[in-house]
C-alpha cells in the first residue's frame, strides 16, 4: 500500500487486446514503478489519491524525433533560401575552419533545458534530435554523459546517442550546394558512438537506452551506415535517420548513388526493422514498400513539414501498407498534441476529409513509438505497463464527447499538468522540481540570442544580422 497511488479524472485512456480503450469516471492505480489497476472500483488500500477532475489520465507520449536543443530552423521560417540565411555552410566558412558556437556548458544547460520542455508536454520516452549547422561536426559523447545525467536527474525515459557523419553540406555564392566528406572522422564518430552505448544501455535503472544517429543520409558513407547497422542489430539498439526530407537530399543522394534514399538504404542491406525513418515526405511509393517489408518505422513530424509547405503524401496509405508510424516533435515547441492536430490536417488535405480519425493518430503518438522501439511496456495503460502517464487538463476545453477528439480539437501541450515516469511523479500542477522555469527561460534565450549574433560567421557573404534575418515589418526607430 505504501507504494500505490490511485488517479482519478473525468477520462482514463487505457488499454486492453491490443487497442487504446476509453474509461469514463475512472481511475488507475500505480503501484512502484508498474500500472497495477484501471478502471473502476479499485478495492484495494493505497497511500495518495489525486482527483484531476475535468482532465484526461493519458498514456505518456513517445517522441521518436525529441527537440533537444534550442531549435534554429525557426529563424528559416520567413527567411528563405536558406542556404543564403545561415542553414547550409559557405566554403567560406570550411576553409577558416568550423567551429563549436556553444560552451560545453551551454550544450548541457541546452539538453537539460529541452528535456524538461518535452516532460512538460507529456513526453515521458524520447529520442533526442539537435541540429549540427551550429557544431564543429558531430556530437560528442561528454555533452550525451551530461544528457544522460539530466534525464536521469529529471526522470525522462530517453534514448541517447551522439550524431556522427561522414559528410556535410557546403554552399559556394550561388548556392550550388554539394556535399563533402571525411570518411575516417565519421568512423571515429561511429566508434564513439558505440563505446558510449555499449557503456550507457540500461542505466539509471533503464531509464536510459542507448541508440545510433547517423546524421542525414546524404552527408553518410555506406560503409559508415552497414557499420550502424551491424553494430546496433548486435545491440538490440534502434537507428535513426533521416532521409526522404528535401530536393536537395534526394538531389545529392541520386548524384552520390543513382537512387532515391530509401532505395539506397535497401541496396546497401542497412534498411532494418529497428531503424527508425523521418521524415518520408519525399519518398515513393516504391519506397514506402520497402519500408514497410523491412518492417522499420517511419517518424511523421507533421510541424515542422508544414511550417515549409510539405505533408507527407498519405499517412492513411502508409497505414494501409502496414507500414508502422511514430510520430516525433523535431522542432519548437516540443508540443505532441499540437503535432497531432497539425498530422490529422495536412492528412485530410492529402487524402480526403474522411482519411483518417483522431484515434489514428493518437496511436502514433503512442503505441506507434512504442512498437518502434520493441517495448510492449509503454505507450499504454494497463496492468503491467510502466506507469509513463501524462494528465491533461480539459477544464479549458470545449469538450466532446469523447477526450482524444477533445484533444484533437482544444487541448494543447501546455494543458498538461501532472507526468509520471517510471512510477516517479516527474511533473506536478506544471511544476518539475529543480527547475526555475523562469530563469530557465531567460538563460535559453539568452544563449539562443548568442547564437543568433554569430551566424554572419557561417552565412554566405557573410552579411550583418539584419539581412540574414528580415523583419516582418519595418521597425520603427526609437
Amino acid at each position: 500500500m505504501a507504494d500505490r497511488t490511485l488517479l482519478q479524472a473525468r477520462w482514463v485512456i487505457g488499454h486492453r487486446d491490443g487497442r487504446h480503450v476509453v474509461h469514463e469516471n475512472a481511475q488507475v492505480v500505480i503501484e512502484g514503478d508498474r500500472v497495477l489497476h484501471v478502471g473502476r472500483g479499485f478495492e484495494g488500500e493505497v497511500a495518495r489519491r489525486i482527483d484531476y477532475g475535468q482532465a484526461v489520465i493519458s498514456p505518456g507520449f513517445v517522441d521518436l524525433d525529441a527537440l533537444s536543443d534550442l531549435d534554429t530552423t525557426i529563424l528559416g521560417f520567413d527567411n528563405w533560401p536558406a542556404w543564403r540565411k545561415g542553414r547550409v555552410w559557405p566554403e567560406t566558412y570550411v576553409a577558416r575552419g568550423p567551429y563549436e558556437m556553444y560552451s560545453p556548458d551551454e550544450l548541457a544547460f541546452q539538453k537539460r533545458h529541452a528535456f524538461a520542455q518535452l516532460i512538460r508536454n507529456g513526453i515521458t520516452t524520447a529520442l533526442p534530435i539537435a541540429s549540427l549547422f551550429y557544431r564543429e561536426w558531430a556530437e560528442t559523447v561528454a555533452e550525451f554523459d551530461a544528457a544522460a545525467g539530466a534525464a536521469a536527474d529529471l526522470g525522462l525515459r530517453v534514448y541517447l546517442g551522439p550524431a556522427y557523419r561522414t559528410g556535410g553540406q557546403v554552399t559556394d555564392d550561388q548556392g550550388n550546394i554539394r556535399a563533402v566528406f571525411d570518411e575516417a572522422r565519421g568512423m571515429a564518430g561511429l566508434s564513439d558512438a558505440a563505446e558510449f552505448a555499449a557503456r550507457i544501455d540500461g542505466a539509471a535503472g533503464g531509464l536510459v537506452r542507448a541508440m545510433f544517429a547517423p546524421d542525414r543520409i546524404e552527408t553518410c558513407t555506406a560503409d559508415l551506415l552497414r557499420r550502424t547497422a551491424d553494430i546496433a542489430h548486435e545491440m538490440g539498439a534502434p537507428v535513426r535517420q533521416h532521409c526522404a526530407q528535401s530536393p536537395t537530399e534526394l538531389r545529392l543522394v541520386r548524384e552520390q548513388h543513382g537512387c532515391g534514399p530509401i532505395e539506397w538504404l535497401h541496396r546497401i542491406d542497412a534498411l532494418r526493422g529497428n531503424w527508425l525513418l523521418p521524415h518520408g515526405t519525399h519518398a515513393t511509393d516504391a519506397e514506402f514498400d520497402l519500408i514497410a517489408g523491412a518492417g522499420a518505422t517511419l517518424v511523421h513530424c507533421p510541424l515542422v513539414a508544414a511550417r515549409h509547405g510539405g505533408l507527407l503524401g498519405s499517412f492513411p496509405s502508409c497505414r494501409a501498407q502496414g507500414i508502422n508510424i511514430g510520430l516525433g516533435t523535431d522542432t519548437h515547441p516540443a508540443d505532441m498534441i499540437l503535432n497531432m492536430q497539425i498530422g490529422m490536417m495536412t492528412a485530410r488535405i492529402a487524402a480526403g476529409g474522411t482519411a483518417i480519425r483522431s484515434e489514428e493518430m493518437f496511436d502514433a503518438a503512442t503505441l506507434g513509438g512504442a512498437r518502434a522501439l520493441g517495448r510492449d511496456d509503454l505507450g499504454r495503460i494497463e496492468p503491467g505497463a510502466k506507469a509513463d502517464i501524462a494528465v491533461i487538463d480539459l477544464r479549458g476545453a470545449l469538450c466532446t464527447p469523447d477526450p482524444v477528439q477533445t484533444l484533437m480539437t482544444s487541448g494543447s501541450g501546455r494543458d498538461v499538468r501532472d507526468v509520471f515516469i517510471d512510477g516517479r511523479h516527474v511533473m506536478a500542477g506544471g511544476v518539475i522540481p529543480g527547475i526555475d522555469a523562469r530563469a530557465d527561460a531567460a538563460r535559453a534565450q539568452a544563449q539562443f540570442d548568442g547564437l543568433i549574433a554569430r551566424y554572419p560567421d557561417r552565412t554566405v557573404g557573410h552579411p550583418p544580422v539584419g539581412e540574414i534575418f528580415t523583419p516582418s515589418y519595418e521597425r520603427v526607430a526609437p
